[in-house]
């Protein structure tokens, strides 16, 4: 164990359960092993997928308006995808858009709402492709999230809860994390100048029958 692989806990949490780790019905695990043993196979990152959250982890910059709070997430998330990405949540109380409700996204349709000094962001009609985190944690197209986001002073306390009660046995809840503002944003990530990143270029480098288990 060296300096890089303490720092790829936080690029890959879910496979080192540094956010906890779901927990799968049991006829579902052996589908859990075959998709990581066969990650160069089966992980969608492989294939330049956008990553989607929770495995996008923690957004680079956020911005509040008066109807709505964007988040960007940087480049590059898990070493996979490339893509620079962000999500749009209204936060003015207006309802869900039905239209855009019933269109599965990688980030799901989101709406926020404040309770006190907290605000909440609920997530539904997420695609079915995109994963956790490394190590097959998939999920099916029912997964509901409940992200919280708190600030004292200059930090956020984010929160996230994941239901999936086709998959899982119980809903998981995912270990806080404590973003800082500072030099590098929100997260640490980039420099604080709002300039956004290039949209990467992603191959998918293997194609045909891949015939070996390599993990990445």
């Amino acid at each position: 164990m060296d300096n890089f692989w303490v720092d790829y806990e936080w690029l890959s949490p879910s496979r080192f359960g540094v956010w906890g780790l779901p927990t799968y019905k049991p006829e579902f695990w052996d589908k859990v092993e075959e998709l990581d043993q066969w990650t160069n196979k089966y992980d969608p990152i492989m294939t330049c997928q956008p990553i989607g959250i929770p495995r996008h982890g923690t957004p680079r910059r956020i911005i509040q308006q008066d109807k709505d709070v964007i988040f960007f997430y940087g480049a590059n998330a898990d070493y996979g995808g490339g893509n620079q990405e962000y999500r749009d949540i209204p936060i003015d109380g207006r309802q869900r858009n039905q239209r855009q409700a019933a269109l599965a996204t990688y980030y799901g349709n989101s709406i926020g709402t404040w309770q006190g000094d907290t605000l909440v962001i609920d997530s539904i009609n997420f695609v079915d492709t995109t994963w956790f985190g490394r190590g097959g944690f998939f999920h099916s197209s029912s997964m509901h999230t409940i992200e919280k986001l708190t600030r004292v002073g200059n930090e956020l306390k984010y929160e996230m809860t994941i239901e999936d009660p086709e998959v899982l046995v119980e809903p998981w809840v995912m270990s806080p994390r404590i973003l800082r503002q500072g030099g590098g944003g929100f997260g640490g990530f980039g420099g604080g100048d709002g300039i956004q990143q290039e949209r990467a270029y992603c191959e998918v480098y293997e194609e045909g029958n891949i015939t070996n288990q390599l993990r990445h």
